[in-house]
């Protein structure tokens, strides 16, 4: 495991961490709104068996740089994928995974860079889209409830916004305590004026999915109280080889609340995309 740092188009740096056989075929993890490269946990692990794992911080997260600006221009987003696939030779084969909101900026990097370097694309309880009146950018119950609270510098305001996530990260399982309290930190220490940025887009996103010539994989429960399953489906119906996978009564955070059917889906669609090639 290592963790390393490119530089974006405007300087950023995005800081990423790569586990797994150099040589393997690399699966690029985009986390959502307000988490960081660790959201993904015994998944990491897990894919780094048998795949090049490379999971990213995106600007404004974790341990990449938060610039005062610069979170509404979608081109920043495609530059920072593409910085972290150019520092790690990336050039083909590549399996790009987001979630949530990480559904927008690989959506955004593939409007800018197309599939050149792209193998097959998986959408995790994301959406590709995002504004008022924009096709396949619902906003679901849980997120209504978190904002305006969740954009506040008052600790007990933000602390009370993202409470009304509940479990839907993880699901309701008594073991999933710890992997709660870690995505919950990690919403926390997403500085406030980054939350805030991120939800004032408006990125339409759907000609690009017309155009894509690699399979894609949507992932989404059910009962998702963030991202509703309809955006999942409205990227499943767009794009011309895709898929959806529904996961009956399930939520926002597969891969915490199931991981080992996460990684099977992951792992035989990686094997569909490489027939496909």
């Amino acid at each position: 495991m290592a963790i390393r740092e490119a530089h974006s188009a405007d300087g950023t740096g995005i800081v990423y961490r790569t586990g797994g056989p150099a040589q393997a075929q690399p699966l690029v993890l985009v986390h959502g709104w307000s988490a960081d490269l660790r959201c993904w946990g015994r998944v990491f692990d897990d894919f780094a068996a048998d795949f090049r794992v490379v999971a990213v911080d995106l600007r404004g997260h974790g341990y990449s740089e938060a610039p005062a600006a610069g979170y509404d221009d979608s081109k920043n987003w495609a530059a920072d994928i593409a910085a972290v696939l150019a520092a790690e030779s990336i050039e083909s084969g590549a399996l790009l995974l987001g979630w949530s909101y990480g559904g927008i900026v690989i959506s955004d990097y593939l409007a800018e860079y197309g599939t050149g370097a792209v193998a097959g694309v998986v959408y995790t309880g994301a959406m590709a889209n995002i504004g008022r009146g924009v096709p396949g950018a619902e906003v679901g119950e849980s997120m209504q409830r978190a904002i305006p609270g969740v954009f506040e510098e008052s600790p007990g305001r933000a602390v009370r916004g993202f409470s009304a996530f509940g479990n839907a990260n993880t699901g309701p399982g008594v073991d999933k305590g710890p992997d709660a309290q870690r995505l919950f930190g990690a919403s926390l220490a997403t500085p406030p004026f980054v939350r805030k940025a991120l939800f004032y887009r408006s990125v339409d996103n759907t000609e690009t999915l017309r155009a894509l010539d690699v399979p894609v994989l949507v992932l989404h429960g059910s009962a998702d109280p963030v991202v509703p399953v309809a955006d999942g489906r409205y990227i499943a119906e767009t794009a011309p080889l895709g898929r959806a996978s529904i996961w009956e009564g399930a939520q926002h955070g597969l891969f915490i609340e199931d991981p080992a059917r996460f990684s099977t889906e992951v792992r035989k669609f990686a094997a569909d995309c490489a027939e496909k090639s």
